[in-house]
Parts: structure tokens; sequence; C-alpha cells
């Protein structure tokens, strides 16, 4: 019988649950892409027909619940241009309000208060640059400014007694810093972060003055751990040989559930913070596992899980019997899951002796040598994980491979190999795309005169890296939202990204040159691929102008280019019809040089 195969179209209504959250009376909220555009929804415990709660026309990005369950906040932007509005909906879907007015200005939520009667936030209102901090009361939608900041500042949690704030200060990617605002004087504090850098993440502040939180600081790998917040004492909880990426503490401040990161796999571990003894939890498949959430008894978890073969579902999990199962279905669109494939975990070596960790997928009922798609993520401190992708489901189908790496600079691996590619070490981790494309040559199973390459954000930097760098390997480019102009990019993302960014990047003042002398752009006559640009008109991020001119740039020399721009997307290509129009014909370009 012969395999069957499906268009992208079908591919792309593949349908997610993610991040759920508590609400009263036992039901389980989430996010769910069922209409085409994540909206919230809600099940009972058992599982029961979802109900819709919110019925925007633009994408929700998160929610959170109130203390007693009774409402919910959600965020929500307009076309992707990641200006989050802050609303306010109650459990049963019908009251919806609104509480920030500034379209122009970015709102972080920042936690309820423990009485439920306000909210913190963060809004960059005031210059476009500068986060200042807010309290908003709910009974009057009244909002006072409780500090005027200066950079990249974030409500991290409200404290047990409500009387202070927890800050966090995104210097960068690998570098938080911890600040404690008192709301009865305004006086700020540091508690965590100095001169040497280090990742404060996932902070919890339940009961007294226990803070807990994930961090590297003094050590390689992201730990739990507790920070006192009246001494700024910390104190080790576990000692794993593997970041924790993800972590929930119950209200009652007894346990902490929290996953290791094991080469991308997930491991849920629930940890006593009393005795300090660390179970691991059972009763979920293996895959990736994240929106860690206790109910507010503390007897039950509700989780976000996925792998290769696995679309995005919400479990619950009795951790009293312990037992779990699935309380979203999210549809497969008609495709079997006898057809889905799972990659291979491999390790190659690479131009320094390093071992870069990357999954391979074959297609099923293909004989090899294949054509073979070399995706790279974003981020750069961001992993390929083995969850589920309907991109790379597709390619599978039609015969293609895909080999995705983890080069030097991803996360997930410690704070020493995310520092592998920071400013002048660079352009190591495009080097670490040839050794991979060597590791296909080795292996037998790739085609050596198909292998393509694509890449989205900064990934789509490493894409017109490498296909400058080393044009003779690629037959194919993919760029979405890619970086191609250094100089450019910095000049022109959003303002209060721009110090974020350059810690890890480079600076305009101190490394113009360099910045310049990586800069794809300059080299763009040493193109030789076919290549594919998709950006969104909107994008804060990186801007459509490096899009703009990077296809001008090659249409001067006549060189192959087709050009994708959606003047209703920013970052990311979410609407469901922009999605189908852009992965439609990323496979017809594919299909054509691949």
């Amino acid at each position: 019988m012969s395999r069957p195969h499906f268009d992208f179209e079908r591919y792309v209504n593949i349908r997610s649950a993610y991040s759920p959250i508590w609400l009263a009376g036992g039901r389980v909220a989430f996010l769910t892409d069922i209409t085409g555009t994540p909206q919230v929804w809600t099940v009972d415990e058992a599982g029961s027909w979802p109900e819709q709660l919110t019925f925007f026309q633009e994408k929700v990005w998160a929610l959170s619940p109130s203390p007693s369950g009774s409402q919910l906040i959600c965020s929500r932007d307009i076309g992707g241009n990641e200006r989050h509005q802050l609303f306010l909906v109650s459990a049963d879907g019908a009251e919806v309000r609104r509480l920030t007015e500034d379209d122009g200005a970015i709102h972080h939520f920042g936690g309820w208060s423990h009485d439920g009667r306000r909210i913190a936030y963060a809004s960059n209102g005031r210059n476009g640059s500068d986060f200042d901090i807010f309290v908003l009361t709910l009974a009057d939608g009244s909002s006072e400014m409780v500090y005027q900041g200066q950079g990249n500042l974030r409500v991290a949690c409200w404290s047990a007694d409500d009387s202070r704030l927890l800050l966090t200060d995104e210097i960068s990617s690998a570098q938080q810093q911890l600040q404690l605002l008192n709301l009865t004087d305004g006086r700020l504090r540091q508690l965590a972060g100095g001169s040497s850098p280090a990742n404060y993440m996932q902070l919890r502040w339940p009961v007294g003055e226990n803070i807990y939180l994930l961090t590297n600081q003094g050590r390689d790998k992201l730990c739990l751990s507790r920070l006192d917040a009246a001494s700024g004492q910390l104190s080790v909880l576990t000692d794993l040989d593997y970041d924790i990426d993800s972590l929930a503490v119950s209200a009652d401040g007894r346990q902490a559930a929290l996953c290791a990161n094991v080469d991308g796999y997930s491991r849920l571990m629930l940890h006593q913070l009393a005795s300090g003894e660390t179970t691991a939890v059972a009763g979920l498949p293996d895959g990736v596992i994240g929106g860690l959430t206790f109910s507010p008894d503390g007897r039950r978890l509700a989780v976000d899980r996925q792998s290769p073969t696995d679309n995005l579902n919400v479990w619950q999990l009795d951790l009293e019997k312990p037992a779990a199962h699935q309380i979203s279905r999210s549809s497969l669109a008609g495709i079997p899951r006898s057809t889905l494939v799972a990659p291979e975990l491999i390790k190659y070596p690479t131009f320094d002796g390093l071992d870069i960790p990357a999954f391979f997928y074959r297609p099923p009922g293909v004989e090899a040598p294949y054509p073979v798609i070399l995706y790279v993520h974003g981020g750069p401190a961001s992993q390929i994980l083995p969850d589920f992708d309907p991109r790379f489901q597709y390619f599978l189908n039609q015969g293609y491979a895909i080999l995705a790496p983890n080069v030097r600079g991803s996360s997930g691996y410690g704070k020493a190999y995310m520092a592998l590619d920071d400013v002048e070490l660079r352009m190591d981790s495009v080097t670490d795309l040839k050794h991979a494309v060597a590791w296909l040559h080795r292996s037998g199973e790739a085609d050596p005169a198909r292998i393509g390459i694509y890449g989205r954000s900064y990934g789509g930097f490493m894409v017109l890296a490498a296909v400058t760098r080393y044009p003779d390997l690629w037959a194919a480019a993919i760029n979405v939202v890619g970086i191609g102009n250094w100089v450019t990019f910095l000049e022109k993302t959003s303002s209060w990204r721009r110090s974020h960014r350059e810690k890890e990047y480079g600076s305009l003042a101190q490394d113009r040159a360099f910045l310049a002398s990586i800069s794809p752009i300059h080299q763009a006559d040493r193109i030789q691929a076919p290549m594919l640009v998709i950006h969104g008109a909107n994008d804060p991020r990186v801007p459509v102008a490096e899009a703009d001119q990077l296809v001008a740039s090659l249409k001067e020399r006549n060189h192959p280019v087709e050009y994708l721009c959606y003047p209703d997307e920013g970052h990311k290509i979410s609407k469901l019809t922009n999605r189908i129009d852009s992965f439609t014909k990323m496979a017809d370009f594919l299909g054509r040089f691949l």
C-alpha cells in the first residue's frame, strides 16, 4: 500500500492546547488554536466538552488566574506588534474588560496580589524605552505608577503579604538582577545579581520570606533554589547535572514541581520543600512538558505536554495516586498518528572537538540518500526540542530528512555552552553548521547535492551567514524574519530591546566594525542558493527593513529570490490564512530546488 501524502494546509490545521491555569470549581483554562487563532477555553478536570471564554480577532499570548480562580488576566496585541494590552475576563466569560488603554505601549503582566484586589505590571508607555512599574486596582480600574524605571524591568511576583514587589532587571539572556520594591515607601533594594552574570527565573513567593526560583548563580546549570527576601541568602535545593527549565510551587509553599531538561526531553519531579526529598513523577509519556501549575489544594498538577508524534495538549496529574490523564483533545486534522516521525538524538564533532547535539529525522518509507533540510533555531539562547512541529512532519511526509542541531550558544546545556557564541565568537556557531553538513555527508544518508537550510529570527541570520560563508554547501535557503545587517538591526530594533541584545551580540558603540564585518548583507554576492525570504511588516524585533535590503541586493544581481511580506503580522506569522499561505509557498519552493 502506498504511503498517504497530505498537503501543507492539513498539517497547519493540526491544533494545540497549552498554558493551563486553574479556575474556581476545579475547571482548567488554557490557550488553544481550535478556531485558528489562540484564545482562552476551559474544561472541567475530567476533560468535559470545552467552552470558549475569549473571542478576540487577535491572538491571546498569555493568561493568569486570580487567587480565587473567579477571574483571569490575558494579554493580546494587534497584528503581531507585541504591544500587549491586558484584559480582565470572568471565569464564565461573561465579563471581558480592557484594563490598559495605551495602544502604543507594551504592558508586561506581573502578577496578582494575594488578596486578588490588585495586579502589577510593567509598561514602557512613558518613553518607549524604559519600563515603569504600575499597580492597578481592579475595583475602579485606577492605575498608579509605583516606580519610574530605567531599562528592561519586569514584575516577577508580589510578596506573600502584598507589601512588596519582586522585580527583575532583564539585562541580557544570560543575566538578570533581582530588586525588591517596597510599596509603602517606594524604596528599592537589590536582592540578587552582581557583576557575575546569572539567570534568576520563574520566581515564586507563596508564603513568608521564602522565594523559590531557578538560578545558575555560582554554577553552570539552572537549579531549584530558595532566596530569603530579608537577608538575600541563596540556598541551593537541587543539584542535578541538567538545567531545570520549569517550576511550580504549591500555594501552601510545601512542594515544588520541576522539569529537568535531559537533552531536550523533560523529566518531571516533585520536590518536598521541607524535607528536601525529590521523587520522579510517573504517568506522563516521554516528551516535552511545560506550563506546570498546582491546583489550589496542591493535590493535582496541570501541565502541557507534547512529543514529535503527539501534538500539544493539556494533562492533569493526581499526585496522591499517582495518575495522569489528558484533558484536552487537540485535533490531528485527520492525519494518522502512524505517519508521524520521532527523531534520533545524535551528536557530531565540530572544529574544536566540541560535540554538538542534534535531532535527526528520517523520512518514512524512503530510501537514502535523502534530500535534507538543516533547520536552525532562533534565540540564539534557545533550544530545538523533541516537540511537535507540523512543519517538520509535513516535510518528512514529503520525503525530506531533517537535521536540527543545537549549536553552541543554545540554552539547555548550561551557562558555559550558551556563552560560546557571544560577540566575537559569533561565527563559531556558523562553523558548527558546516560540520553538521560534514556529518550528513559521512552518514551516507544525505544527498550532498540536495541539502537546504531554513531558520527564523536569529536562525534566519544563521541561514544568511551559512550561505555567504559556505555557499557551495546549499541547494536552497529559507530566511524567515532574519537579521541580514547587524548595524541596521540594532539601530532600528525596538529601543527597549537594544541594550538587552547588545550584551550578547556586541554594541554599536564598541563593536560596530566587527558587526559590519559579519553582516551577511555585505557578502550577499557570495550566495549561490536560491532564496525564499519571509517577513511580517509589523515586526518590532527584526524590522522588515532587514528583509527589504536583502531582497533588493539579490534582485539587483538577478539572483533567484522570492519574497513574502505580510502586512498584518509581526515577528511571528500567527494568522491561520497567512500560515497556510507562507508554508504552502515554502513547500513549493523547496520542492522546486530540493
